[in-house]
This record gives C-alpha cells, structure tokens and sequence, in this order.
C-alpha cells in the first residue's frame, strides 16, 4: 500500500487546519473551534480555488487559496490565542477516522462500475480526470464533449485541488480525498458535540465522544432487527418483522447472511405503490463503506461548520452586533461553497440559520442599525412575536444564501439555470411508522427522553404533556401520518423550550432543524426526483440528529434537569447512563457486523498484488481486453474529444455493448455521449439528439455526413471496442475520408480524425 501518501495527505490535512485555527477561533465558540478549523480551511482553499479556477485552474488556485488562507490567520493570530492541546486532541481524532476509511479502501479501492462495485463511482472519478485535465473552470463535460459540467463539483474540484498540492494523481487521490472528507467529518463532530455542553455539568469529552460516535460509526436500527428476528421466537420475530415493515425474507436470515447493503435500504420511495424500490436513506458508515466519491458525502464537513457558525451566532450577546453581523458574513462563502459541493444541502444553510436567528437569546433586531430597531422590536403577542422573529430569520437566511449564490454565480447560471430544471410539488404517500422507527429510532428515543424529563420539570402537570403526546401519534398513525406524530412533538416542544428555557441551548434547536427535513420530506418531493428528495435530506437529518443526540445524551448521563424535577440528580443519571448504553450498543451493531464482513469478503472489485489504494488498479484483472487501450488514451495530454458507443451505464458489460463510458469515465477524455444521467442534467431532446447522432457516427453509410458530425463535435479519437461492436454490428466509420488508425490492440482499434484541409 502507498503509506507515504497516506503519511502525506494526513499531514496536509492537519497542516491545512492548524494553518485555519487562528480564524476558527476567532470565529467558532469554544471546543468547536478545534474541530472545525480544518473544515474551515477547506472552505477557504475551495472558494478561492473556485474564483481563480475561473480563469486559472490548478497549481494558481492552490496557491491563492493558501495565501488567503495564510492572510486571515495572520490577522487573527493577533487577536486570539491559540488552543493548541485541543487541537492535538481533534488531530488525534482526525487520525483514527482516516485510518479507518485507508483500511476500508486498501480492501476494495476499485472505482468500478456494476457489477464490480454498486454506485456512482465513473461518475466521481470521472469528475476528477476531466478537473485534472481542464486549464480553467468550469470543466468540460466528460459524458457530453464540448459542454461544461452541468453538476455540482465543488467536492471534486477540491479533491483535485488536494491532489495538486500533494502532487497525487486522482486514481489515489479518489480513496485519499475519501478518507480526509471522512476525517474532516469525525473531527468536526467531536469538537462540535463537545461544544454543545460548554457550560453545562456533561462532561466535555463524553458529549464529544458520543457525537463522533453516532456521526461516524453508528448505523440505524435495521441490524438490530435482523439479530433480534434471528434470535427470538418465531411468533415474537413475526411480530417484529410486521412492526418494523422490514421485508419478510429477513425471517430467513443469519448472522453469515450479513449484507453491508440492506441497512440502506428500509424505507419504501412510495408507499402507496405495492412493492416499491426502497430509497437510500444512508448514514455515513455505510456511505464510505459503499466507497462513492459522492457530492453528499463530500458536502457534509462544511454543513457542520455551518452548524459550527450558527452556534457562533445564536451564543453571541445582543451588545456584540458587530460579531454577529461578521459571522453571518463569514456563513456567505461557506455557504457558496456547500451549493458548489451539493445543491440539495444548500437550502439546509438557509433553514439552520433561519433557526439560529430565530430562536437566540440575542433579539434579531439588534443586527440592525439603533435607528431602526424600535420600528421592528419585540411584539406584546406572542404569536406576532413568533412571526417577527421567523421573519428576521428567513430574511437573514435569503440574504445569506444569495451571497452565497454571488460568491459561486459562474456554476449557477451554468450548472443550474441551463439545464432542465425540476418542480417541487406536494407529496402525497406518507412514510409507515416501522421504517421510520427502525431508521430514526435511536435518536428518537435520547429526544423523546430528554423532551420529557425538561418539559416535566417546567409544566405543573407533566402528564398532560406525555398523554397528549401518544394521542398526537396515535392520531397521526390512523391518519396515515406517523411522521408527523413522531417528529411534530419534537417541533412544537423543542421550540417552546429554546424561547422560555435558557438551560436548553442549542442541541434543540438541532433537533428542530433535522425533524422541520424529515416533514418537509414528506410534504413535498422534487419532479422526477423522489428517490434523492429522501436519499439527500435524510443524510443531513442523520448528522444534526447525531449532534443533538450526543449532547443530550451525555447530559442526560449527568442527571440533567434533576433540579427542575427535584428528584434524585444519581437515579436520573443511571437511567441516563443505561439508556446511553443502550443506545450505543445496538447502534454500533451495524459496524460490529459491516467490518469484519469487509475484512473477510471484500467482494470482486479489485484483484490485485497485495493492498494499494489505486483505484483503477482493478482495470487489468477484470477487463484485459480494454485495459490497454485506456491506459493509451489516459496519456494523452490535454482534453481531446474521443466518441464511444452511447448510452453508458452503471453496468460494464461490453459483450452485450453497456458500459461504453468507460473510456471517458476512467481518463477524463471527453466522449461525445456518455452515461444516461446525461438526459436528467440537459433533458430528453439533447440526450436523443446525440444519441441518434452517435449512432450515425458508427453506422451511416453517407461518409460526408459522418465526416461532418466528427467535425461537428470535434472528433479526435474514435473508439472501436467490443461494445462498439457489440451494439452497432457492422461499422462503417472506418472508412470515412480522413479516419487512420491511430494505435490498435488486441480487441480495440483507435481511429484518428485528421482535420479537414
């Protein structure tokens, strides 16, 4: 395995952060400053690299970006001091995490297709080949030549912007950069948790703890089913089995059957369709154990130093304007940036901090100048005060996300505003109770605990609140609603509590942020989209409800509110204790399970000589025939045209003509068309258009219209493969005037297109 880049990335990493730290604590409360200072900095190399991309992509852009870096740090350096052993601390966690996901990848390190690999991964690695050739932003498009990217490649244009500076070719930076973003998300939890209880009796590290734990190594509930339906009786595991909605072969089930896969897979995309695909609703161990390069994963880092700024802001006094106005300015880039990296976490920017403004101690009209805050001030009624303040909320959150969209405008009005754009319409089939028990369930319950235990010691009669609580779920369920009531006592007490409880703090308002996804979820659905309206959002319920999760938690372990209740602080605090234990056993079933299965079977996507994280290493032992010919085409400089057999897919199976993109896929060479996403960023007509015109290509027996559609598309190279000839038959491309063969192998023969005279 290539240990010295690993000992490099993980030293650029920690060097880049520590670089970061002095405006991470300028910026950033109390323990979270540590976490997030390498977060921070690759916000800062990413937006800079983005804004000299423009017109100078590579080694410019990374040396702007660190210079800016380098500028702020020496500013704030003067006016803060450092916390070095908490940020040896969060190193230390950064390493562990990252060594984790270098064990995973050296097992399976193959960005490979089906059936090799299950996801997108020709799409990520295809993403970085076509940055590491492109001289400025955006990059050309490597399924659609002659077009700019139309998807958000914030996280990979990083990647190759780390890979730049560490001078790593992409098919090692793929698994490095995998590692580092999952790094970056432990260590940004840890501090982030820790932070939460400042000020509280939890202690610091166990709250940290626990947030690293359920962000980075928890999974849901599924696993615990299976075990359980394994173990228990068969008219008790039935039971189970009807309970959670989970599929009846799992009766069948055993612990040697484990699949890494079926914890993913639990809740259906539509419920009012009989056997419905199941939609991804993910968590971040299984994402990098599944090993996709994907926007998601890569943008969840900067949603937590979104979180990190919020809590900057809501913990900052009413005097301290000025300091509240320069956090809300520092959210603008970053949050250009998460827009950049995954258009679905963007509006989750502006709902976090409509919340932080909305529900800070500080009132939101003292952002305004003196002059103006007597016209807007606090309302006598409560409702109109609860709307003045949502108001402040939703208007900072517009004007922050639209400097956001300014800073990052070139990818908007590229990527978003051209292509074929999407409606939001209602969604009409609501999600059953037992998925979403056996996905949430584990949260739910440190909530449903700790909502209970502070609301019980402020209301005179708390019973009122639990027998109101089951009948809203109750009523919820026969409704054909159970969301709602599993997550709308959440909002309704969670908001309460943060407008008349001081002691609550941030954790609710987390809880708040991640149950308002999870209804709107099941409200409304993107046109076309249903399987990512689930699969996105649910991932950042996932994170906000990690947080909440291990702080409230870890104070609940203390005894937390036993003054409020005026019981016993040790009794309070050995239930919380036990039901933190709990918690966490069943939770980590899912790694208990995942990791040793990867050890033991890795599965076939690669075969190579001993460990590498080279992930195109697999392309000689799974498909020899090609194998020679793309490393050819790899070499080739610059950014030539090539034309493959169209469309790609997830599938690489030449014989039967699928999987023509992965010439393109695995070099960044632009081909003419490419994988069938295509017709979901441009649309239908221009997916066809070409299609048809590919195909002519091949095929066509008037030889001056295929010599004017290889011009026309700026044909460099012609690829004539076994699915070229297994999906077009008879080729007549050879013979076209001008068309000479530029290197032939065994089975794939290279034509170049001389130009025209």
């Amino acid at each position: 395995m290539e240990v010295g880049l690993v000992v490099i990335w993980v030293a650029t990493f920690l060097l880049l952060g520590l670089a970061a730290l002095p405006i991470a604590t300028w910026l950033l409360p109390e323990s979270a400053d540590a976490g997030l200072a390498i977060p921070l900095a690759l916000a800062v190399l990413g937006i800079v690299g983005y804004l000299v991309g423009q017109f100078a992509f590579g080694l410019p852009a990374v040396l702007a970006g660190l210079a800016v870096l380098a500028v702020g740090s020496a500013l704030s350096v003067r006016v803060v001091e450092l916390d070095l052993r908490a940020y040896a601390e969060v190193a230390g966690v950064f390493v562990l995490a990252f060594g984790l996901v270098i064990w995973i990848r050296s097992l399976t390190p193959a960005a490979a297709p089906l059936p090799l690999a299950i996801g997108e991964k020709f799409l990520d690695f295809g993403l970085l080949r076509t940055l590491e050739r492109s001289g400025q932003l955006p990059p050309e498009d490597m399924w659609f030549a002659g077009e700019p990217m139309r998807y958000y490649y914030g996280g990979h244009m990083l990647t190759v912007l780390l890979g730049t500076l560490t001078d790593t070719a992409a098919r090692y930076a793929y698994n490095l950069a995998l590692a580092g973003f999952f790094g970056t998300l432990v260590a940004a939890a840890y501090g982030l948790a820790g932070s939460l209880v400042e000020g509280t009796r939890a202690p610091r590290r166990l709250a940290a703890g626990l947030g690293a734990f359920f962000v980075g190594i928890a999974g849901n509930l599924e696993t615990l089913v299976r075990v359980l339906v394994w173990g228990l009786p068969g008219p008790v595991d039935g039971w189970l089995v009807g309970l959670t909605g989970t599929e009846r072969g799992i009766t069948e089930w055993s612990p040697g059957d484990f699949y890494y896969f079926d914890a993913s897979r639990v809740l259906p995309t539509d419920p009012s369709v009989p056997d419905s695909a199941q939609a991804a609703t993910e968590f971040p161990l299984f994402a990098w154990l599944n090993g996709d390069l994907h926007a998601h994963m890569m943008a969840q880092p900067f949603l937590l130093l979104v979180v990190g700024l919020a809590l900057a802001y809501y913990r900052l006094p009413a005097e301290s304007r000025r300091k509240r106005l320069a956090v809300l300015a520092a959210l603008t880039p970053v949050a250009g940036v998460v827009g950049l990296t995954s258009i679905w976490s963007f509006p989750t920017v502006g709902g976090l901090l409509t919340l932080a403004v909305a529900l800070a101690p500080a009132d939101p009209a003292t952002l305004l100048p003196a002059g103006y805050r007597d016209r807007v001030g606090p309302q006598a009624d409560w409702f109109r005060e609860e709307v003045r303040r949502v108001g402040f909320g939703l208007a900072s959150a517009v004007a922050v996300l639209a400097a956001g969209v300014i800073w990052t405008l070139p990818f908007w009005l590229g990527a978003v505003l051209e292509g074929p754009g999407r409606t939001v319409t209602r969604w009409y089939a609501h999600s059953p109770l037992g998925p979403l028990l056996v996905i949430h369930g584990a949260f739910l319950a440190v909530f449903a605990v700790a909502l209970a235990r502070r609301c019980g010691g402020q209301l005179s009669r708390p019973s009122f609140l639990y027998y109101t609580g089951a009948v809203v779920l109750l009523v919820a369920f026969v409704l054909g609603f159970p969301a709602l009531g599993l997550v709308g006592p959440l909002v309704v007490g969670g908001w309460w509590l943060l407008r008349t409880q001081e002691d609550t703090g941030f954790p609710l308002l987390l809880v708040v942020a991640g149950a308002g996804i999870l209804l709107l979820v099941e409200l409304i659905t993107v046109e076309g989209e249903r399987f990512n309206t689930i699969f996105k959002p649910y991932a950042q319920v996932w994170l906000f409800w990690a947080l909440g999760a291990g702080a409230l938690g870890a104070r609940l372990a203390t005894g937390w509110p036993a003054e409020l209740l005026a019981a016993n602080r040790e009794r309070l605090a050995l239930g919380g204790r036990a039901l933190v234990a709990v918690l966490v056993v069943t939770t980590s079933l899912y790694a208990v399970f995942a990791l040793p299965a990867h050890q033991s079977n890795p599965g076939p996507a690669v075969q190579a000589e001993g460990r590498t994280l080279d992930a195109t290493a697999y392309l000689e032992y799974q498909y020899p025939r090609e194998a020679e010919a793309i490393r050819w085409l790899d070499q080739q400089a610059g950014q030539p045209t090539i034309v493959t057999a169209a469309p790609g897919g997830y599938v690489w199976d030449a014989d039967r003509g699928r999987g023509s993109s992965a010439p393109a896929s695995l070099t960044g060479v632009s081909t003419v068309l490419g994988w069938h996403h295509e017709s979901q960023y441009r649309g239908d007509d221009p997916y066809r258009l070409r299609l048809e015109k590919v195909k002519d290509i091949y095929t066509h027996e008037n030889q001056g219209y295929q010599r004017d559609l290889l011009t026309h598309y700026d044909v460099e190279y012609i690829y004539v493969g076994p699915a070229e000839r297994a999906r077009y038959g008879e080729l007549t491309v050879e013979n076209v005037p001008g068309v000479t063969v530029e290197k032939k192998f065994e089975n794939v023969t290279i034509y170049r297109v001389e130009e025209s005279g």
